[in-house]
This record gives C-alpha cells, sequence and structure tokens, in this order.
C-alpha cells in the first residue's frame, strides 16, 4: 500500500499512526512508517503524518520518531484547545533544534472537530503560527454527541454536522490557512463524491481529504479551476481595468452587477491555477 501511494496523483500522502492502527500494531506501524520516510522518494507529494494524541501512551514516542526521520508535518487529532497545539508546537521546535532542522520546516495540520469542546476553540488553534491547515471529520464527533446518523435520508449533512463544517471553512479563512474538507466515506459512491466536492469548492474549501484511490481524480478535478473558469477571471480583470480607467468600481459584467468583492475572488481563480500549473510542471 505504501509503496502504491507514492504512484498515486495525489498531493499530500498521510502515513496514520491513530484510528487505523489497533493497539498491540502501533509499536510495529510506527516502526514501518518510520522506515519509510527514511527510504521512499516521495517527489512532489508532502508527506504527512497523523500521530496518536499526546495524552495517549504512544503520542509522545509518534512524536519523536518522526521528526527524527523526516516528515513535512504532522496530523494532530483530536486537539481540544490552542494550548494543546502549542505544546506540540514547542516540542517540535525543540526538537527540530536538536536534530539540526530548518526552523519551522514542519507544519501542523489540526483535525479540529472530534470533540464538541473543540468546535468552540477552532479560531484559536487555527490561528496558531505552526498550523498550515485545518480539516474536520465527523465519525469522532457523531460518536460524542451520540448522533445515531451524519447525513439525511438524501446524502445530506444532518444541520449540526454542517456548522461544524462551516466552522472549519471561516475558522481557517480567518487565520489564512488551507481549509480541507473531510473524507466521503462511501467510497463506492463516485456521485455523490462529485458533488459533495463541488459544492466544498464552491464554498472556500481547498481541498478534500480521500480514503480511496477512486477518489483521488474526482477531487483533483472538483478543486482545480477549469480553462473556462480562469479564461472568464481573465476577461472579468480586464473589465475591471478599463471601468477603473473611467472611474466606475461597479459595473455590469456578463448579465450581473460587479464590484470589488468579485475581483478579489477572479485573481484567487488566477492564483490559485498558476499555483496548481506550477506543482504540475516540476518533475
Amino acid at each position: 500500500m505504501f509503496a502504491k501511494a507514492l504512484d498515486l496523483p495525489a498531493d499530500t500522502l498521510i502515513l496514520d499512526l491513530e484510528d487505523s492502527v489497533p493497539p498491540e500494531k502501533k509499536s510495529a506501524a510506527r516502526e514501518a512508517v518510520s522506515e519509510w520516510l527514511c527510504h521512499a522518494d516521495f517527489g512532489q507529494k508532502e508527506c504527512l503524518v497523523r500521530i496518536n494524541p499526546q495524552d495517549s501512551v504512544w503520542g509522545r514516542e509518534d512524536l519523536k520518531t518522526v521528526l527524527i526521520h523526516g516528515t513535512d508535518g504532522l496530523v494532530l487529532p483530536k486537539v481540544i484547545k490552542f494550548a494543546e497545539v502549542d505544546e506540540v508546537a514547542q516540542a517540535v521546535t525543540a526538537m527540530e533544534k536538536e536534530n539540526n532542522l530548518p526552523e519551522g520546516c514542519t507544519s501542523l495540520i489540526l483535525i479540529g472537530t472530534e470533540s464538541p469542546a473543540a468546535v468552540f476553540h477552532l479560531h484559536e488553534m487555527a490561528g496558531h503560527e505552526r498550523v498550515d491547515a485545518i480539516t474536520w471529520g465527523a465519525e469522532d464527533l457523531s460518536a460524542m454527541l451520540g448522533a445515531r446518523a451524519i447525513r439525511n435520508q438524501a446524502g445530506k449533512y444532518l444541520e449540526v454536522f454542517s456548522f461544524v463544517r462551516s466552522s472549519c471553512l471561516l475558522a481557517a479563512a480567518a487565520a489564512e490557512i488551507l481549509p480541507i474538507d473531510a473524507v466521503y466515506a462511501d467510497y463506492t459512491d463516485c456521485r455523490g463524491l462529485k458533488q459533495e466536492c463541488h459544492d466544498a469548492a464552491d464554498m472556500g474549501f481547498t481541498g478534500k481529504m480521500t480514503i480511496h484511490p477512486d477518489q483521488i481524480e474526482i477531487v483533483n478535478t472538483a478543486f482545480t479551476p477549469s480553462d473556462s473558469a480562469v479564461a472568464e477571471a481573465h476577461a472579468l480583470i480586464a473589465a475591471f481595468a478599463s471601468a477603473q480607467a473611467e472611474g466606475r468600481h461597479a459595473f455590469s459584467f456578463d448579465g450581473r452587477m460587479v464590484d470589488a468583492p468579485h475581483l478579489k475572488s477572479a485573481r484567487h481563480i488566477i492564483s490559485l491555477a498558476a499555483r496548481i500549473s506550477e506543482q504540475d510542471d516540476k518533475p
């Protein structure tokens, strides 16, 4: 599975030491991941490791071992408050110095909604200087709520989970970090995944977690600006330049009124498309 992952068209690979590993296999999984970090060629892919919570019997050793063997970042599950994030960040900083690593080279990605309490601290946690992205998950939260379902019969999130999803997006936007949408658990439902990806991209999420190789192309397509969207963004920027030369900052474009927020959105689309193109061109 490790070897196969290297050939997948994913931007980031997450090696998991937490929920997918039973307690009796934790040490063996840590050794396997450490070995892979030492010898695998990830190319242009980002490599992250989801470690166990720091208050568990495995968390500290996960943190120490993973950093020694090299990773681009850590995925932190079940964090609740800023202090917990900061404790990990301080430990990471100390270990970077001890191992002669560039300061700040290890990013933190939060799964910040796995308990009800965490939802109320998303803004503070997302604002930590070491945090680069935040994602969310419904399964652990569902268990803590005692919820009987996550989605309704039409496949849409129930209200509380929709609220948490939006809270994650808003916290990331406020902190100017990447908001990553949660996994779509039914990996056989390509139509549902496609719709959820497009909804997430329309809302402002910049990517989505996947749990099966068949999901990756659908996610990549949904979050990559289309050629027509990029062309329209360029046309809108050109129209703004003409309008502003005439002293107008709000005008009609393609049958709708546009102003400054639309210009900002157009620039964002072009910037995103340029970053994706640059990444694809790298060897």
